[in-house]
């Protein structure tokens, strides 16, 4: 697949290092020429120097063979006329666009981006983006990582382990013996944010984040076998009312489920216009790092606090200041890839990584064949893949033991029809099931490969 990917800055280098070691043709294109250095080389990808709605610049990448567009500049008017002139001179068919205004987003003026209009197929807003992955972790108490699969029917979960988890210390081909009726499939451990290898003799440990796919049915049990019984969120105190802040209040209120909301905002204009904005609530003006704000915030009876200010630090100070005041739960917005450890250690429930939210919502529209949806960990070393098992095809009669996938590839779980069934020897794979599939960070094109598939935009 030919791609141009518009904009080199952090989400743009990352969407590009990605699909260069899927063995995909890659051209980024950028106006730093520091930038543009670093993906020549760093990357399996060619950099071009220019503005990214250029003509000249964009038939320089080779927008005339390319198959995607990606304009993930920091700019939403140059995102969106590099996708109309890829469309409108180059013929590009997929063209997805980063835009943050919200007023672009508005429903009302959804027809703006109709192919009579401005044919962008896919809008990807990174305030909501980062909104929604913080509402499925609140759905789902205790975990640190939620992604549903096969349209809900199950789940991948991430627990970090506290000192009270019943398991630690227990062997993982014991778990299945002590739970013989939970439809539950460990597939990893991270320690201190790096993945370690596991066998059946691997021990959890605290600290420990441990990744599982369960069906949905399951999910309460397999949370409460960690030793995670949290009650859902009904309280909860939003640090920081920016873009991603007001994104999150919007997108909480629109849940059947209700949330009493708070909202603490340090700047007075920001936070005077969120009052407004937000007349039903209780809009606070005031560091989040003062204990007097939060004393006012009513932080002891918080069930869950959200830092999302725009300083990793302050996100994870006032994380610990509201847990150390009585907040049950906290989550933390954090760029910064060294702070991933610390999720265990102080005990901040679970880090968003905006960036790596970003890259994987982008990526969900890149399709390949009879692979139906793909889910990036947030840790970067593996994805999740559905794949649809059809007749004739390579999957079809195999079991898990002698797929005929590179070897790092686990089967986790199957889908067949209403069923979440977990793998064991015996168990064949049948047309009409759909496979979960864990790939190993650089295995993804070798399993395309080996599915005899052809990659599709969607």
């Amino acid at each position: 697949m030919r791609v141009i990917v518009c904009g080199a800055g952090q989400v743009g280098y990352d969407v590009a290092a990605y699909l260069a070691r899927e063995d995909n043709d890659v051209t980024v294109v950028d106006q730093d020429p520091t930038l543009v250095a670093r993906v020549n080389d760093a990357l399996d990808a060619k950099g071009v120097l220019g503005h990214a709605s250029s003509p000249d610049v964009l038939a320089a990448a080779g927008a005339a063979e390319a198959d995607l567009i990606l304009a993930v500049t920091r700019q939403d008017e140059v995102n969106m006329v590099a996708c109309q002139v890829a469309h409108s001179l180059f013929g590009v068919p997929k063209k997805i666009a980063r835009v943050r205004l919200p007023a672009y987003l508005d429903p009302a003026h959804s027809n703006l981006f109709s192919r009579a209009h401005m044919p962008i197929d896919v809008l990807i807003s990174p305030e909501v983006a980062i909104a929604e992955d913080i509402d499925e972790r609140l759905s789902v108490p205790g975990t640190s990582l939620v992604i549903p699969l096969a349209g809900g029917a199950a789940y991948l979960l991430g627990v970090v382990c506290r000192a009270d988890c019943p398991l630690l210390h227990t062997p993982l081909m014991q778990i299945p013996i002590l739970f013989p009726d939970l439809a539950l499939h460990i597939l990893a451990l991270v320690q201190g944010g790096r993945p370690m290898p596991t066998g059946p003799a691997s021990q959890i440990g605290v600290g420990d984040t441990v990744f599982f796919v369960v069906a949905a049915a399951h999910r309460v049990r397999a949370l409460e076998a960690f030793g995670r019984r949290d009650p859902r969120a009904r309280r909860v105190l939003i640090a920081g009312g920016g873009n991603i802040g007001a994104a999150l209040t919007r997108t909480l209120r629109e849940r059947e489920r209700q949330y009493d909301l708070t909202i603490v905002e340090a700047n007075e204009a920001r936070a005077q216009v969120l009052s407004e904005t937000f007349s039903d609530l209780i809009v606070l003006h005031g560091s989040s790092l003062e204990h007097s704000i939060l004393e006012e915030a009513s932080v002891g009876n918080v069930d869950t606090i959200v830092a999302v200010t725009s300083s990793d630090e302050t996100n994870i100070l006032a994380s610990l200041l509201a847990k150390q005041c009585g907040c049950e739960r906290a989550l933390a917005l954090v760029a910064g890839a060294s702070y991933a450890s610390l999720v265990g250690s102080l005990g901040i429930d679970a880090l968003i990584s905006p960036r790596a939210t970003l890259v994987t919502q982008i990526m969900r529209h890149v399709r390949r064949g009879r692979i139906r949806a793909v889910h990036t960990l947030r840790e970067g070393f593996a994805e999740i893949m559905e794949v649809e098992v059809v007749e004739g095809g390579p999957l079809a009669g195999h079991s898990s033991g002698d797929l005929p996938l590179p070897r790092a590839v686990a089967l986790t779980a199957i889908i067949r029809g209403t069923d979440v069934l977990m793998p064991v020897p015996d168990l064949v794979l049948r047309p009409g099931d759909l496979a979960i599939l864990m790939v190993p960070q650089g295995q993804a094109r070798a399993v395309e490969k080996a599915l005899h598939v052809r990659v599709s935009l969607f």
